[in-house]
């Protein structure tokens, strides 16, 4: 009797697996699972082990997608320096842009995205004019100027301007290493009144970021000034110091990552430190060619108060060089919140040119750039070059 009993619970067994086996058809694979739910959440056929894979395969014609011109690939890849969009190219290309519009339309609703062509062979230029007594000389015209790109005068200028009020996009770098914790406390208090006005609501954003042996992002980009405030209240000085590290993030991650519309912004960072570091894993100059390729102009303060010029400060003389900034040294520890009134007041005074290089190549190399005012009285202060994007 026992032994029918136990024929019979496997006998039952055996058939509650075997009629368990076709709901393991249903498991959806990754990336259909995620791309086309409704598909996947659709009942299993009644019968039948040949019907069972037929929605499994009806993914299939998405395939080809990422060969389209119009696939997610080429509108998600990491942008450089040069590949930034820019005004007049936006103005050049209106007409493809709205043709690549009516054709990436589809009967697939992952396909109807918006392709945005521009030009290449546009480089854009933001510098600054002062005066033999280091004045901001705001009122010059294009014909003031004569643009130069590894060393040959520019085939030609689409547009040029006084940029007195374009959309700021900030990025306040503080070094927050104990090297600097004399007068920390006042650098923080400048900080603040600093981005309370530069920054204007709806307009004008900026983030903070505080770095030792790493980076933090203590607020990222808001316009909200009390945000702000609070970001530069949270630091804490302690650490070693990763400065280039610091950089290469805020051009790369930050401000390289915004505005990818065609929204004319310009691109800047206040740097407070001392110059040193000893804890980046980029080197000095990666963290220079990052801020070029990111269009980005950095303006240093240091926070070095012996009076002498360190070797500390010679590197921040050469950021600010390198990208069209500014380095300043304030002896006094007063003198920080001039050296933010100096730097809010040139972000206000500045021009920028958009030109087309002659014998322009998009091969990735490096392009030095020279802007010369006919005036020898006048010095322009620009970036000292870019790096042309691959076609």
């Amino acid at each position: 009797m026992k032994t029918w009993l136990i024929l019979v619970l496997l006998a039952a067994l055996s058939w509650g697996l075997a009629a368990q086996n076709p709901t393991q058809q249903q498991f959806p694979t990754a990336p259909s699972a995620t791309k086309f739910p409704p598909q996947q959440s659709a009942p299993p056929p009644p019968s039948g082990t040949s019907q069972s894979s037929t929605p499994a395969q009806s993914p299939a014609p998405a395939a080809p997608t990422p060969a389209d011109p119009s696939s997610s690939s080429q509108v998600t890849a990491p942008p450089t320096a040069s590949s930034q969009p820019s005004t007049s190219g936006a103005s050049d290309k209106s007409g493809t842009a709205s043709a690549d519009r009516s054709t990436a339309k589809s009967d697939n609703p992952d396909d109807t995205l918006t392709v945005i062509r521009k030009r290449v062979d546009e480089v854009n230029v933001v510098f600054t004019v002062t005066d033999k007594r280091g004045h901001f000389v705001k009122d010059l015209t294009q014909n003031d100027f004569r643009v130069f790109d590894d060393a040959k005068p520019a085939e030609s200028v689409r547009s040029f301007s006084r940029e007195t009020n374009l959309p700021l996009r900030v990025g306040l770098l503080i070094d927050a290493s104990n090297s600097v914790r004399d007068r920390f406390k006042f650098e923080q208090e400048a900080a603040i009144e600093f981005l309370n006005q530069i920054v204007r609501s709806k307009y004008d954003r900026a983030f903070v970021i505080g770095f030792d042996t790493t980076p933090e992002v203590t607020q990222d980009f808001t316009d909200d000034t009390e945000a702000l405030s609070h970001g530069v209240r949270m630091l804490r000085p302690g650490g070693g110091t990763a400065m280039y590290d610091a950089i290469y993030y805020a051009c790369r991650d930050k401000l390289m990552q915004a505005d990818k519309s065609q929204v004319a912004t310009r691109r800047a960072i206040i740097l407070l430190s001392d110059g040193e570091d000893n804890q980046s894993r980029v080197s000095r100059d990666e963290a220079v060619e990052m801020a070029q390729r990111a269009e980005v102009i950095i303006y240093t303060i240091s926070t070095n108060t012996s009076g002498l010029k360190l070797r500390g400060d010679k590197i921040l003389e050469h950021f600010a060089d390198e990208t069209g900034g500014k380095a300043f040294f304030p002896f006094k520890i007063q003198d920080v919140a001039d050296a933010f009134s100096q730097i809010q007041d040139e972000l206000r005074s500045q021009y920028a040119v958009s030109y087309k290089p002659a014998d322009f190549a998009p091969n990735g190399k490096y392009r030095k750039i020279e802007i010369m005012a006919d005036n020898k009285k006048y010095k322009v202060r620009a970036r000292k070059g870019y790096y042309a994007p691959r076609q």
